[in-house]
């Protein structure tokens, strides 16, 4: 049964995934809840929190949102826990000149209905209290999201940042187009199948002497990656760069007639 906008978005049907990465305190993990189901999103993922699971103080704070905290995740890292995403957003107060879009809320809430829309799965990503996001863990991103705030006092707290996101996502279901997909139309691989060809990838150009220097090796390997995940290929096209990739390696290991 298809759900009509109002349904959907009270229920989180197709909503983003929240991920706070090394969470401070377990009652802003609580608030966090709360924000979210209060604009019907359930899919909470925690990444390193530096607090210890049950937490009592999260509990209380959540106000009820048990729905949320039963069904959270905990993940070791960040790459494990967008693994299942095709598309994640970033937020933080500082780009930092990425070459990657930066999207107010209210933008990145319409792209995230579009992209729901045409069976991808979306997160929205958080970083600590104190520091916010570092460049390593905002270059798994696809884009970057801002809040404008007052210049002279722009303290957010982990709590509202996700309540102004998820406000606006659900506001989104009214203003959004549906999406006419494609019989044909196939969306990128995830994060995971991405990540599993780059590894590959790298390990071949290693086996082949591709880089010449640790420092070579670093600033290269970034730039591959970049540059996968500012294309995006989807499953089929992996499976096509994994064929060319092994057959020039085995090609290569066979020695050549003189």
């Amino acid at each position: 049964m298809k759900l009509t906008a109002k349904a959907a978005r009270a229920t989180g049907e197709g909503g983003p995934a929240i991920l706070l990465f090394a969470p401070q305190l377990g009652e802003n993990v609580g608030q966090v809840a709360r924000a979210m189901l209060n604009f019907g999103l359930t899919d909470l993922r925690l990444v390193r929190p530096r607090f210890g699971w049950p937490n009592a103080k999260a509990v209380a704070a959540a106000a009820g949102a048990h729905a949320v905290l039963n069904a959270m995740r905990i993940f070791p890292s960040l790459e494990e826990a967008s693994a299942d995403l095709h598309h994640l957003f970033a937020t933080t107060a500082r780009p930092r000149e990425m070459e990657k879009p930066v999207m107010t809320a209210e933008g990145a809430a319409a792209e995230a209905r579009r992209l729901a829309g045409g069976g991808r799965r979306v997160g929205f990503l958080f970083g600590p209290e104190r520091s916010g996001l570092s460049n390593a863990e905002l270059a798994l991103a696809d884009a970057i999201v801002t809040i404008p705030l007052n210049p002279a006092f722009s303290s957010l707290n982990l709590a509202q940042a996700v309540l102004l996101c998820a406000y606006e996502w659900f506001l989104a279901a009214d203003r959004t187009p549906p999406v006419q997909r494609e019989a044909s139309a196939e969306p990128p691989a995830t994060k995971a199948e991405l990540a599993g060809f780059l590894g590959f990838l790298v390990a071949e150009l290693d086996r082949t002497g591709f880089f010449r220097s640790p420092t070579r090796r670093r600033s290269l390997v970034r730039a591959i990656e970049v540059m996968f995940e500012r294309r995006r290929p989807t499953r089929a096209e992996l499976n096509l760069l994994y064929g060319i990739v092994k057959q020039l390696a085995t090609a290569g290991a066979r020695p050549r007639n003189l």
